[in-house]
């Protein structure tokens, strides 16, 4: 692997098969660290994916989504206002 100069950062470029092989796509945060020689190993930042599966909470029994009885009450419409 070869260091390369991003404007005052230096990055490595990571060859196709290790970026095939861990599934990773452009954007994935990941954790490199350097073991004894020339070992690089590099591993995904699992960090944010814990924080939201900490924040899931399983639906009541008998949960049922209905976006038609969201529009009638207007719901949907006032989430999306929230959001944007």
């Amino acid at each position: 692997m070869k260091l390369s100069k991003w404007g005052n950062s230096l990055g490595v470029r990571l060859p196709a098969a290790m970026v095939q092989s861990e599934n990773l796509k452009e954007g994935d945060t990941i954790e490199v660290h350097f073991r004894s020689g020339r070992v690089l190993e590099i591993s995904r930042d699992l960090t944010k994916q814990e924080e939201v599966r900490k924040l899931r909470r399983p639906l009541p029994p008998g949960f049922k989504f209905d976006r038609e009885e969201l529009h009638e009450r207007g719901a949907y419409s006032e989430a999306l206002q929230k959001v944007s």
